[in-house]
């Protein structure tokens, strides 16, 4: 009868304990959904603009409801904010995977660049968002947390690129960062959001392959021409 208790045991113990999956499935299938709003929104908003766009829409073509949006975003607004930290958040992010800081100063301007003109190129939703967010003056960008933040390491990198690059005497010396990144912005910024009309009014084609990759390099040259002594 002991033994027969005592085998019991055994296979009580024996038996494997298991986390609880059923939570960490919600957990995921939330975060996918919020995620599926977020990629929806950024197309719908960028298209529309936040006036234009509508709830209706987003929720039809995520398979969800405006009370789910609700949920997770607690308004239009919250959405809007929330599409606008997500763009800069991408492009923050793939610049720290650029490990520029251990280039010479020269080359990692250069890659910046370049980086900055094929991310723009390849993300025209991004560059609509912020001509929206401009016609709002802004106002919504001072509703997201830490959105300076997240930005301020793009400033310190330049900072630090000039720094080198002028102690190697192939920079000039006091270069502000912040005017540089607004140089490079602005290279890169307008290929993309003027191109259509450019194209029309001075019969050249700037949506071709060739004339993407022409001016990706010019807009490099010129920023390597604007820093050096």
């Amino acid at each position: 009868m002991a033994a027969a208790k005592s085998g019991q045991k055994k296979r009580v113990a024996a038996t494997p304990t298991r986390a609880p999956a059923p939570e960490r499935t919600r957990t995921n299938d939330a975060e996918r959904t919020r995620q599926n709003i977020l990629e929806v929104a950024i197309h719908e908003m960028s298209e529309k603009g936040f006036s234009g766009a509508r709830i209706d829409e987003i929720a039809e073509r995520t398979q969800t409801s405006k009370r789910m949006i609700y949920y997770y975003f607690e308004s239009k607004e919250g959405l809007y904010c929330a599409v606008l930290e997500e763009c800069y958040r991408r492009i923050r992010q793939i610049e720290g995977t650029l490990h520029l800081r251990e280039k010479p100063p020269l080359e990692a301007l250069s890659e910046l660049v370049k980086f900055t003109f094929d991310h723009h190129v390849q993300n025209i939703d991004f560059i609509r968002l912020v001509m929206v967010e401009n016609i709002h003056h802004g106002r919504h960008l001072a509703m997201v947390p830490n959105l300076k933040e997240m930005n301020r390491p793009t400033i310190d990198l330049l900072a630090e690129i000039c720094r080198r690059g002028a102690a190697e005497k192939v920079m000039r010396k006091g270069l502000d960062p912040v005017d540089l990144h607004m140089t490079i912005s602005a290279m890169c910024f307008f290929y993309v959001s003027n191109r259509y009309t450019f194209s029309y009014l001075f019969d050249v084609d700037m949506t071709s392959l060739s004339a993407t990759v022409s001016r990706r390099e010019k807009a490099a040259e010129v920023v390597l021409k604007y820093v050096r002594p």
